[in-house]
């Protein structure tokens, strides 16, 4: 599948292979970035990673076989999914299986990112093979990621976004990166998730990316057409893009429980394909972060709708 990589996965791959900036006070020493992750995890107890990878698979199996009892057994009543088509709800993901035959998945690189005790997050790569309606769709490999929450001590998918990887090269730095404006304090997020992410975008175009940098966890993971970037490389991408023109709609909520939400929503700038991004905000130790942002480009006619 040939896709016009997102903006923000082209500025972030740039990112990644750009040096570290030096001073930002947000962007600290790996030793202390890895003390404050080990701090935080000292706080929380949520599933064990073998646990959530083997639900997730489980929902696969389920799809492949279309057994759609099974398969909505492993979703919450509220599940909602992002793929290349859009955001849609339980009951047309349960429906997408009709046309689609899987005959094989692999996948790689899983990893988990603990929410609280009652909820997590796990993405990983999946390539796929498979035909729609009888055509061959596009083996990927795929950015996949799924939230889980323990609902009446039951582990359920609340939330799945698809992203197809990029093997586009990064675009050229700019000339001259616009001048950053770091003056004004950042508001303070809390349990909205559609107003944090809001003051995140404010951040963008008011170039205050130390209030950016404020925003996100330590152990903050972006997931774009072109990789998986850390806090500094997110941080560092920003600075080097223009963000005036980009408007945002569509907004969805997804309450994970008392201590995590999950926002999606639709991304447009001129000249530009439509993105679908969501960020799961979290709280830790009474502090609201951005724990996880993921984005896909919307490709009309393409297959992703099979979790």
């Amino acid at each position: 599948m040939k896709k016009i990589l997102a903006l923000v996965s082209l500025l972030t791959l740039a990112a990644a292979c750009a040096t570290q900036p030096a001073g930002n006070k947000d962007a600290t020493t790996s030793a202390n970035s890895n003390a404050n992750k080990s701090a935080e995890m000292k706080t929380m107890a949520g599933p064990s990673e073998a646990d959530i990878i083997a639900k997730e698979k489980a929902a696969w199996d389920a799809f492949k076989k279309k057994d759609a009892d099974a398969f909505g057994k492993l979703l919450a009543a509220d599940y909602i999914e992002v793929t290349d088509r859009g955001v849609t709800d339980k009951a047309a993901a349960i429906a997408g299986m009709k046309d689609f035959d899987l005959s094989d998945v692999s996948y790689s690189d899983w990893k988990t990112i603990t929410i609280d005790k009652d909820a997590a997050i796990v993405y990983y790569n999946a390539t796929i093979k498979g035909t729609e309606k009888g055509t061959a769709v596009p083996s990927g490999p795929y950015h996949e990621m799924s939230v889980y929450v323990n609902r009446n001590g039951e582990w359920l998918a609340v939330f799945y976004q698809e992203t197809a990887q990029s093997n586009m090269p990064p675009p050229p730095p700019p000339k001259e990166a616009p001048k950053a404006n770091p003056s004004g304090s950042p508001g303070q997020p809390g349990p909205d998730a559609t107003a944090n992410e809001k003051m995140v975008w404010d951040a963008f175009k008011s170039r205050n990316f130390d209030a950016f940098a404020s925003y996100l966890a330590n152990d903050f993971i972006e997931v774009e057409e072109g990789g998986v970037f850390d806090k500094q490389a997110s941080v560092k991408s920003a600075q080097s893009f223009d963000f005036s023109k980009i408007d945002l709609s569509g907004w969805k909520v997804v309450k994970v429980n008392d201590n995590a939400s999950i926002v999606t929503y639709v991304l447009t700038m001129p000249g530009a394909p439509k993105e679908f991004h969501s960020s799961v905000w979290a709280n830790r130790n009474g502090k609201w972060a951005a724990l996880f942002h993921q984005g896909t480009t919307e490709q009309s006619g393409s297959a992703a709708d099979k979790k």
